[in-house]
């Protein structure tokens, strides 16, 4: 929880600003520390803590430096991975299609998944989507990705500020709440929606979302935050180049039930956690900078014109020995 405190202090600014270096610290601590437990690794693929995101502005921020952090590991770091997308004109997000498009070839090699496009979508504090066709080879001509939206940060915030807690466990609160269609109607008018793809979203692009919600009891409020979750990847899915079979989720919004099941309601599709298809849902993030890790380090691309709107494809990443 203190952890937490400090690297929630230091949301939405930039370097130099209060609280920033604390944050820094604490996640290259962090990093450092769990990095022991992989002696074996000969790269780490470090992201860092993103605290602030302005594609349009031609900036974005993740805290946390990765020479330090090789320096502390002894191993080299492949980090920063999004200022280079950005630079160029990209959104600099999401990062992680290429290796959606790994894992749904692999998950269709194993015979888990079905030859024909699907949607990974991921559920941290915003939305990101990645459709991705695995009869193709080159993930970048077989992917369309983009942020759908806020997913769990606008709970999140609401539970912290109502409950003191850090989430509402297993959506238990929402499902005991009605949602408020006039609101998330209104949400949905941003103009966000009517963007095309690829595009991305700082955390707290829908600030409005809170005021809207502030009169709600609590139940209320929560169901109304996860069903605008879930009318905002339907909204996404309207711009895919073909409906998806099923929606794979990851990230701890797929352990809120009611947002689950909101995302059925409002899609038609059939939504499953990623585990269906054989994948550790907790981990993909993390196996997915290691992926990228490698990719930098082999000059290969880790975004494009269909997965962050860049004008070509980008290997983004600095590197930093030991």
């Amino acid at each position: 929880a203190a952890e937490a405190d400090v690297l929630h202090a230091a949301l939405g600014r930039w370097p130099g600003e209060p609280g920033v270096a604390a944050a820094a610290a604490l996640s290259v601590a962090a990093h450092a520390a769990l990095a022991a437990d992989f002696p074996e690794a000969a790269v780490i693929g470090y992201h860092g803590q993103t605290l602030a995101h302005d594609p349009a502005g031609g900036r974005t921020h993740q805290a946390g430096q990765g020479w330090r952090l090789a320096r502390a590991a002894g191993r080299p770091v492949v980090w920063d991975f999004r200022t280079e997308d950005v630079w160029q004109g990209g959104e600099g997000a999401p990062l992680v299609p290429v290796f959606h498009h790994a894992l749904a070839r692999w998950a269709v090699g194993q015979g888990r998944l079905a030859a024909a496009p699907v949607v990974f979508l991921n559920l941290g504090g915003v939305g990101n989507l990645t459709w991705c066709d695995p009869r193709a080879a080159d993930p970048l001509g077989a992917c369309l990705a983009f942020d759908t939206g806020p997913a769990n940060a606008p709970l999140n915030d609401l539970m912290r500020a109502r409950r003191g807690a850090a989430r509402d466990e297993g959506g238990a609160l929402a499902a005991a709440g009605a949602p408020r269609e006039a609101v998330i109607a209104d949400f949905l008018r941003h103009p966000y929606f009517a963007r095309p793809a690829p595009k991305s979203l700082d955390r707290d692009a829908f600030a409005g979302l809170g005021p809207a919600v502030a009169q709600m009891d609590d139940a209320d409020a929560a169901a109304t935050l996860v069903h605008a979750a879930a009318a905002a990847v339907a909204a996404g899915l309207a711009l895919l180049p073909a409906r998806p079979a099923s929606i794979l989720v990851c990230g701890g919004g797929r352990r809120n039930a009611a947002l689950m099941a909101a995302l059925g309601a409002r899609t038609g599709v059939a939504v499953q956690p990623v585990e269906a298809a054989g994948l550790d849902g907790d981990m993909i993030e993390a196996q997915a900078f290691a992926f990228l890790a490698v990719r930098v380090l082999r000059g290969l691309p880790t975004s494009g014109p269909s997965t962050t709107g860049v004008p070509g494809p980008v290997c983004g990443g600095r590197i930093s020995a030991a």
